[in-house]
Order: C-alpha cells, then sequence, then structure tokens
C-alpha cells in the first residue's frame, strides 16, 4: 500500500513540476517577441506549447539522464528510499518555483530540481556525485555569458547584414518572421532539456519509461503554459530593456543555440539564464544604460539563492519525514 501511495505522489509532484516550469519558463521562448510586439501574448503561448512539447518528446531523454540518476543513483537506490527522494525533491523544487512565478521573478527550475534532489539524497545519507555537480554548476556560471557573447555577436551580425542584403520594403516582414521561427526554436530547446526538470526523478525511479516520462512531463508544461504562463512573460518581454524587433530576434537566436548546445551533453541548464543572459548581451549593444538594473539585481539574487533554498527545503522535509516513517 506504501508503494502504491508513493508511486501516486511522484507522478503528481512530477505533474506539478511540469506544470511549475510551464507557468515560470514560458517566458524564455517568446517572452522576447511580445516585448517586440512581433506577437500576441496568446500567439506566443500557443507556439510555446506545441514546439515545448515536441522538444520534450525528441531530445528530452538526453537531460532526463542526468536529473535521474547522475546526481544521486536513484536506480541503484532502494525502491521505498529512490520514491521517497523522488517525491520531496519534486515538491520542494515546486514550491520554490511557484513562490518565484509569483513574484514574477524568471528563476531556474534546473537549478532548483538539481538543488532539491542534492538537499533529498543528503537527508537519507544516500551518495551524492559531487563531481556530476561541479561540472553542472560550471555550465550554471557560463550559460548567461555564454548568451550574452552569443547576442551581442548575433546582433552586430543582424544589423549589419540585414540591411544591406534585404531590400527595405521586405525587412520588416522578413525580421518579423525570423523573430517567430527563432521563438519556436528556442521553445524546442526549452522543452528539451527543461523536461528533465520535472520527470527525471520519475526516469531514475522506474516508474515510467523514459519515453512515457518525458511525454507525462511535456503534457504538464503545456498545462502550466496555458494557465499562468502569461506572469513572467511580462517580465521577460519588457522590464529588463526595451526590445527592438532586431534585438528580439538576436537575443532568440542566442538563448536557443546556447541551450542547444548544453542539452546535447545531458547537462541540466537555466533557459531562463540563457534569455536573460542573450537580452543583455543584445541591450550591451545599445548601452548599458539601457539596462534595468533594478530587476536584473532581483533576478541574479533569487538564481543565486535557488539551489540552496530548494535543497534545504528538500532536506528538511525528508529528515521530518523520517522522524514518523522508517526509510
Amino acid at each position: 500500500m506504501e508503494f502504491i501511495i508513493l508511486v501516486a505522489l511522484v507522478l503528481l509532484m512530477a505533474a506539478s513540476v511540469g506544470w511549475s516550469i510551464g507557468a515560470n519558463d514560458a517566458a524564455n521562448s517568446l517572452g522576447t517577441a511580445v516585448g517586440s510586439k512581433v506577437l500576441t501574448l496568446r500567439q506566443a503561448i500557443f507556439l510555446i506549447a506545441i514546439f515545448g512539447l515536441l522538444g520534450a518528446y525528441l531530445q528530452g531523454s538526453f537531460v532526463t539522464k542526468t536529473i535521474g540518476k547522475g546526481i544521486v543513483p536513484l536506480d541503484q537506490l532502494e525502491k521505498n528510499v529512490s520514491l521517497y527522494i523522488a517525491v520531496v525533491a519534486s515538491f520542494a523544487a515546486c514550491a520554490w518555483v511557484i513562490l518565484a512565478t509569483y513574484w514574477k521573478m524568471p528563476i531556474s527550475t534546473s537549478h532548483s530540481i538539481v538543488g532539491a534532489v542534492a538537499g533529498a539524497g543528503l537527508a537519507v545519507h544516500a551518495s551524492v556525485k559531487w563531481i556530476m555537480l561541479r561540472d553542472i554548476f560550471i555550465c550554471w556560471i557560463f550559460t548567461p555569458l555564454g548568451a550574452a557573447v552569443l547576442g551581442y555577436i548575433f546582433f552586430k551580425l543582424l544589423q549589419n547584414s540585414l540591411y544591406r542584403i534585404i531590400p527595405r520594403k521586405y525587412l520588416k516582414p522578413v525580421i518579423t518572421l525570423s523573430i517567430i521561427l527563432s521563438g519556436c526554436y528556442v521553445a524546442f530547446t526549452w522543452g528539451a532539456n527543461d523536461v528533465a526538470n520535472a520527470v527525471g526523478v520519475i526516469s531514475g525511479t522506474g516508474v515510467l519509461t523514459p519515453k512515457m516520462s518525458v511525454i507525462f512531463g511535456g503534457l504538464a508544461i503545456v498545462l502550466g503554459i496555458m494557465t499562468w504562463g502569461y506572469k513572467v512573460i511580462e517580465t521577460i518581454g519588457s522590464e529588463i530593456t526595451r526590445l527592438l524587433p532586431i534585438m528580439a530576434l538576436s537575443a532568440q537566436l542566442a538563448s536557443s543555440v546556447n541551450v542547444q548546445i548544453y542539452t546535447l551533453f545531458g547537462i541540466p541548464v537555466s533557459t531562463s539564464h540563457s534569455i536573460v543572459g542573450a537580452i543583455v548581451g543584445v541591450g550591451m549593444v545599445r548601452g548599458i544604460r539601457v539596462l534595468n538594473f533594478r530587476i536584473m539585481k532581483d533576478m541574479i539574487l533569487c538564481w543565486l539563492a535557488t539551489p540552496f533554498i530548494s535543497g534545504i527545503i528538500s532536506y528538511i522535509s525528508l529528515t521530518v519525514i523520517k522522524l514518523f516513517v522508517k526509510i
């Protein structure tokens, strides 16, 4: 009976994490397109849902393996122990992401679930793969920096080439279409990388197969996009810096290329860090004064706090559970 209850809780909490990812991270894909007035909020949400689900289905398994087995080897633990870790880690990650979404802050669900899995593993004295965590932390540092550099480069290249190659009367529709297509690519890479945050623990515990896990997580993410995704889209789209269409295109290309590289290596990075870093890099072309440093400071503080807060929530929750249940 205990096993059945734990399985049900794992699925419920994974669905909750998927929902919170959709709610918080939908902005990373087409928030810039909304901010630059290329798409309406409703159009953006529809496209994010479609391409995010495609990314989860086609490439979601790369990072799912890392979350499920690369931080704490859930497949090597006793079944009930791995299920308790999965339930508590998902709860801790979801709780923090929902709170940040309420504050309209685009935090990293990757940071949240990684910190939560590590915290839960420590609570039951499971083996935590510190070398993998170190490598993930290093990638987290380079994610926004790499996106910023790519954003700056893409903007310079597009600014110098588009106006020379494309006749002026066709320039606006070409840029508009490019923004939409590049935003769809961002949504695809986001779904591929972030679905693991919801269902990596499901795959690791063996409750569902890897392919079934990413489908389950993808649908949960779509639900989050459709119900609460608009909140952070407003922050990404207009509150960091005012985006012109060519800036939105450059930021989206930079972010998607950046995330795609990490995804192929199975590294759970933050799409939030990537798109914000890209926006900052593009904004720097126009000068540092165009950036909103107040909201950037708040974002950075949330980013730094996220793995530790979710890890602490996870550790304390599982420690309390151990007082009543033998694990």
